[in-house]
């Protein structure tokens, strides 16, 4: 993957199916613009596929809203949904493989969950990186 449209384009393909096969409703609220590195590209759409594995598994969530946006500073990524949240620490291999995927483009991750009201994964990867 090359540019920041073809990531966009594999994003919005998985939500797509994603949304389709699960009946969960997907809001798209930003999508990158501008070229992500190959690399880059690949650790986000990682967190991706982990993020929508634990809410169709997990969350009982009936929305999924998302913004990826990459400039200067570099990317930023959010998935929220609106699933009975976490009781606790965010833990277990899916998470540890976000923030594996995260660290090796240099970049940082976050989990974080309200019992009853949802969860969201917050991600930056700096331009450096």
């Amino acid at each position: 993957m090359r540019g920041g449209r073809s990531l966009a384009e594999a994003l919005e393909s998985r939500l797509a199916e994603w949304s389709e096969r699960t009946g969960v409703t997907v809001e798209t609220w930003a999508l990158p613009a501008t070229d992500v590195p190959a690399r880059v590209s690949s650790a986000v759409l990682t967190v991706f596929d982990e993020a929508l594995s634990n809410v169709e598994r997990h969350s009982r969530a009936r929305t999924v809203a998302i913004a990826v946006t990459a400039g200067r500073s570099g990317l930023r990524l959010t998935i929220s949904d609106d699933g009975q949240g976490l009781a606790g620490a965010a833990a277990g291999s899916g998470v540890a493989r976000m923030r594996a995927a995260f660290a090796e483009v240099g970049g940082t991750l976050s989990v974080h969950g309200v019992e009853g009201e949802g969860t969201t994964v917050s991600g930056v990867v700096p331009a450096a990186a």
